[in-house]
């Protein structure tokens, strides 16, 4: 018996280890689409420490860890976090703060809605986003008469959706000095008959919001966390936020520092002089949230407010091609001194004028094969004989899928055939380099990645129009479009050894859906919800 109870001990010493926690969460009974080279799926995986540790089969992972929480997906399909390879962040965040202007159906619902939410918030300017006049039974550009009678003291500002125009009242261009016959390089103060109509497009924009007082603390502060808790109810863990000021750098470093922002973001800095000086002295700025290496510049304007740059005249409007924002010395110079510090560049580029003159003027600098990932932001209108840019000097093409079924309604009459051909070309551009990352550009679009896979593969809209796709020979396939959204846009943010895919080493950032996006029928794919999202292994969104 004496020497039966040190085998007994023992024994229970030996028991009590092999229950030790080894890892913190093991997700296992699910259909997990890990976007490795291979493209394979497994049913589990374990991590540990915010890091996958290991992939594969369930039965055998249970045998060598044992984890603190167990997921039984039941059959779920999982994938790697969505990224937004490019969006307006902390900008949709701010704007859950002023009027909601998406979907108004006509300029007198745009007053509508403007005047209930002046009700509410009595004081101060008056800001609101997303009206498009072509959304409209009148297509015209709106004027400010209506609006001056409604708030003849109180400014106000309507940005258009796309951010490339806005409407303001007479008391916004008086507080701003804007006078008729005003003009402004790269920009355009609408005027009928002499007098002012309110509209102002692109540059011209920036002359009254330099007036608007900024946000506060606790303002920027809501606006992230606003953000953030929308975006990972959709599935997204990582978002490039495009042109952003540096002193937002710090706000966001010090918030995920302090644990209340999570989200990982991709920040590219704003073209402006004081963001050059700050990151050129300290260099690029990387922690495990946050990734600053990249500069966005603009190009031109949008299409949809015809400050899109082309190469001949607008279909529906004569003797006008829009125009560059800065002049071609400009990103001469800015391109020159981005390659000379090495960071990368992005530029916003919609016409096919605009994307020729970055196009060359990258290829001027990058000389044929590199791995620098300069990217040509939305590359909406590229003339065929300047496609072979893209190939030649790995330019990459960073798209947004749901512009494509948003514009397809107007963008014919705006470019005619056959240059709408040359229009929304994903699968042309994919093939130039055999890879592309896709984004939503929200708040220009709807934030959910999972219309972007949708409009990417099925080419229709919400409301599944056209019947047959809009120029299909440009869809992507399901495991083309969801590389896009997963380890392509990782790669675009030079990130793809740390997420993007759901392998060993990296980030444990994973959805967790009620259906398989790679199996379900076309038209049931905007009807696709998130069950679940995790950063670092940690559940951030749970659908209620």
């Amino acid at each position: 018996m004496k020497k039966l109870l040190p085998l007994l001990l023992i024994a229970a010493i030996t028991s009590c280890k092999q229950k030790e926690y080894n890892a913190d969460l093991l997700v296992k009974n699910g259909l997990v689409y890990t976007v490795n080279d291979k493209f394979t799926t497994a049913d589990a995986f374990v991590v540990n420490a915010g890091k996958i540790v290991a992939v594969g089969k369930a039965d055998s992972l249970e045998d060598i860890y044992h984890a603190k929480t167990v997921i039984d997906a039941q059959g779920k399909p999982v994938y790697p976090g969505f990224i937004d390879a490019h969006a307006h962040f902390y900008n949709y965040g701010l704007n859950l703060q002023t009027a909601n202007l998406v979907g108004t159906q006509s300029w007198e619902a745009v007053l509508d809605t403007v005047n209930s939410f002046a009700t509410r918030n009595a004081d101060g300017w008056i800001v609101g986003r997303g009206w498009d006049q072509n959304d409209w039974k009148v297509k015209n550009f709106p004027e400010k008469t209506l609006l001056d009678s409604l708030f003849p003291l109180r400014p106000v500002i309507l940005t258009r959706i796309d951010g490339h125009a806005a409407i303001v009242n007479q008391a916004a261009l008086n507080i701003a000095g804007v006078k008729p016959g005003q003009t402004i390089v790269g920009g355009k103060i609408e005027m009928i008959n002499g007098k002012l109509t309110g509209i102002l497009v692109d540059n011209a924009v920036g002359i009254v919001t330099r007036k608007i007082p900024s946000p506060t603390e606790q303002m920027t502060q809501d606006a992230l966390l606003g953000a953030q808790n929308n975006c990972f109810a959709v599935g997204l863990t990582t978002v490039d936020d495009c042109g952003l000021d540096y002193q937002m750098v710090n706000t966001i470093d010090q918030l995920q520092r302090k644990g209340s922002l999570k989200m990982r973001i991709y920040a590219m800095l704003s073209d402006r002089p004081e963001n050059y000086d700050y990151l050129f002295k300290r260099g690029a700025f990387k922690s495990p949230g946050l990734n600053v290496r990249a500069f966005k510049v603009y190009a031109d304007g949008a299409l949809g407010s015809r400050g899109a740059c082309l190469l001949k005249d607008y279909a529906d409007s004569a003797k006008w091609r829009g125009f560059l924002l800065s002049d071609r010395k400009h990103f001469e110079e800015v391109a020159q001194n981005i390659y000379d510090k090495g960071f990368q560049m992005c530029t916003h580029a919609i016409g096919d004028s605009a994307n020729r003159a970055i196009l060359q003027i990258y290829a001027n600098l990058l000389k044929g094969k590199n791995d620098r990932r300069w990217r040509i932001e939305h590359a909406q209108i590229v003339s065929p004989d300047d496609v072979k840019y893209f190939a030649d000097n790995n330019i990459v093409p960073s798209v947004q899928p749901t512009h494509a079924t948003s514009d397809m309604v107007w963008a014919l009459k705006r470019l005619g055939d056959p240059r709408i051909k040359t229009a929304y070309a994903y699968k042309d551009l994919m093939n130039t380099n055999g890879w592309i990352p896709l984004g939503t550009d929200f708040p220009v679009e709807n934030i959910n990645p999972l219309y972007t896979f949708y409009a990417a593969v099925v080419r229709k809209d919400l409301e599944g129009r056209p019947a047959n796709g809009f120029q299909m020979e440009n869809a992507l396939s399901r495991v083309e479009a969801l590389k896009g959204m997963t380890i392509w846009a990782a790669k675009s943010n030079f990130e793809e050894a740390e997420k993007g895919s759901i392998e060993v080493g990296k980030y444990a950032d994973f959805v967790i859906l009620d259906q398989d996006i790679m199996k379900v029928k076309g038209g049931e794919l905007p009807n696709v919800k998130v069950l679940s999202t995790y950063v670092n292994g940690e559940k951030v969104y749970e659908k209620k």
